[in-house]
């Protein structure tokens, strides 16, 4: 009997990295299935069992190369060791972006929220954070190195957000490569995905509407829906990081992008003084 339908590749993060452009493009590619949701299964859903990591991939095609995304799973602490455990041949594809807006962008996500008061420096600074991931999921080096227990190099391949920018067409293509897939074009980004500028409605009124929220979802791209809803979202007035806090976070990262540096054989120094990048 065949074995069960699993995948041949995962997008493995960076959380907060702009992950939703190489999601888009692979699942926009005819010769690649990738589930709709992002399943989890090596970090947080792991406890559902394989059947249910199985599921997910049960309406690929024979010929189809298969894979995920799952952008939790570079900062998780047994992501790895699962995914080799289970599947040991797969090639792995790491999406990096300068770890500063990395963890203020991953700030703004609590803050619309409402799970984060408007203090930026209550949780970009170590010693008063409550919540680590906003640091700590941007230290690729360590999480790397920890993937690398586990894989050998040329089973990951390293994708930077600053080279998305400036050669779309290059960076999918090298991503099709180590998939195995056939190459095809960079496309525009479509379809929900979520900008930190986008109007947003308020706070009181999400947390009001969010016990039917689940009866709105076939009706979100109708027209007379998003005219409704624009009369009431307004854009989010996030607290701004400030120059000081870019400097802490800066010396915060300093020895892990240098080390990260010497892995990529690339000076990534440009992170640490660099103006705010949009994703």
């Amino acid at each position: 009997m065949p074995g069960p339908t699993l995948p041949n590749f995962i997008v493995i993060g960076a959380a907060k990295s702009a992950t939703t452009w190489i999601n888009y493009q692979l699942q926009h590619n005819p010769c690649i299935f990738m589930p709709g949701p992002e399943p989890h299964y090596f970090s947080t859903e792991f406890h559902r069992g394989p059947d249910w990591y199985e599921d997910f991939f049960a309406a690929a095609d024979a010929d189809q190369v298969i894979g995920e995304k799952s952008a939790d799973y570079l900062a998780h602490p047994e992501a790895a060791r699962r995914i080799a455990q289970r599947l040991p041949e797969a090639r792995l594809v790491v999406q990096l972006r300068n770890p500063i807006d990395r963890a203020y962008s991953d700030y703004c996500m609590f803050f619309r929220r409402g799970a984060v008061t408007p203090h930026p420096e209550r949780y970009l600074i170590r010693s008063e954070t409550s919540i680590p991931r906003f640091l700590e999921d941007g230290l690729y080096f360590r999480h790397l190195s920890r993937f690398l227990d586990f894989f050998p190099r040329e089973q990951i391949s390293i994708i930077l957000y600053d080279d998305i920018k400036s050669r779309p067409d290059e960076v999918i293509g090298q991503v099709c490569d180590h998939i195995g897939a056939p190459r095809t074009p960079s496309l525009k980004v479509g379809g929900p995905v979520k900008f930190k500028e986008a109007p947003m409605l308020p706070l009181a009124l999400r947390r009001l509407l969010r016990p039917v929220k689940h009866l709105a979802e076939p009706w979100r791209q109708n027209s007379w829906f998003e005219a409704a809803r624009s009369k009431f979202a307004r854009p989010v007035d996030y607290p701004p990081l400030t120059d000081d806090l870019r400097r802490r976070l800066s010396e915060y990262y300093a020895y892990d992008v240098a080390e990260l540096s010497k892995m990529l054989g690339r000076d990534m120094g440009c992170w640490l003084e660099a103006e705010p990048q949009e994703a």
